[in-house]
C-alpha cells in the first residue's frame, strides 16, 4: 500500500506532571531542537500539561491522558470545565483534529513509571504496518538493550490518550 511520507512529528512530555523525564527532554529541545530536527520533516517537542508539571503533580482536575474521546474533545468550552478536558481540546486543535487526514502523523508520549520494566514502547493497533516496523528498528537500535513492545489493542476500546490524535500513536515509558 503506497502511503504517505511521515512530515508532522510531535514529542510529548508532561501529559503526567509529575513524570519528568519526558519533561525534561522537551524542555531540552525546546531551548536547543537541534538534534531532532530532520530535513523534509516538522519535530515539535511540546509540553503537554504544563500546570501540572509546575505543580509536580500528576493532573490538576482529571487525567489528561484518558479526555480525548470524542464527547470531551467535543464539549462547549465553559469556566468549570476541567482543566485537561480545555488542554485536550487545545492539543486535539493544534496536532489534530483527531481522525483527520491534518492530523500529525506520529505523536510519541513519553512517559515514566515505577515498576522495573526499563524502556518500553507501546502499541495501540496491531495493523499499524508503520509504527510496528519503527518499533523493529528502535528495538535493533537499542540492541541488546531491552526494549519490550506492549500491545494494549482491544478491538472496542476507542483510545481517549493524548498520542491518539495522531495517524501513528506511540507511548513511550522509562523507568
Amino acid at each position: 500500500v503506497d502511503k504517505p511520507p511521515v512530515r508532522r512529528v510531535a514529542i510529548f512530555g508532561g501529559t503526567h506532571g509529575n513524570e519528568l523525564s519526558g519533561v525534561f527532554l522537551v524542555k531540552h529541545w525546546q531551548e536547543n531542537g537541534a538534534e531532532i530536527q530532520r530535513t523534509g520533516m516538522e519535530v515539535k517537542p511540546f509540553l503537554t500539561n504544563p500546570r501540572a508539571v509546575k505543580k509536580c503533580t500528576r493532573y490538576i482536575d482529571c487525567d489528561l491522558n484518558r479526555v480525548f474521546d470524542p464527547d470531551n474533545l467535543g464539549r462547549t468550552v465553559m469556566e468549570d470545565i476541567p482543566y485537561e478536558v480545555r488542554r485536550a481540546q487545545e492539543i486535539n486543535d493544534i496536532f489534530g483534529p483527531k481522525g483527520s487526514d491534518d492530523a500529525y502523523d506520529l505523536i510519541f508520549d513519553l512517559h515514566n513509571t515505577t515498576s522495573n520494566m526499563g524502556g518500553s514502547l507501546i502499541l495501540e493497533n496491531s495493523r499499524d504496518d508503520f509504527t510496528i516496523q519503527m518499533f523493529h528498528y528502535i528495538k535493533n537500535a537499542l540492541a541488546p538493550e531491552r526494549c519490550p513492545v506492549l500491545l494494549i489493542e482491544h478491538p472496542s476500546l476507542k483510545y481517549a490518550t493524548t498520542r491518539s490524535v495522531a495517524k501513528h500513536p506511540v507511548g513511550k515509558y522509562e523507568k
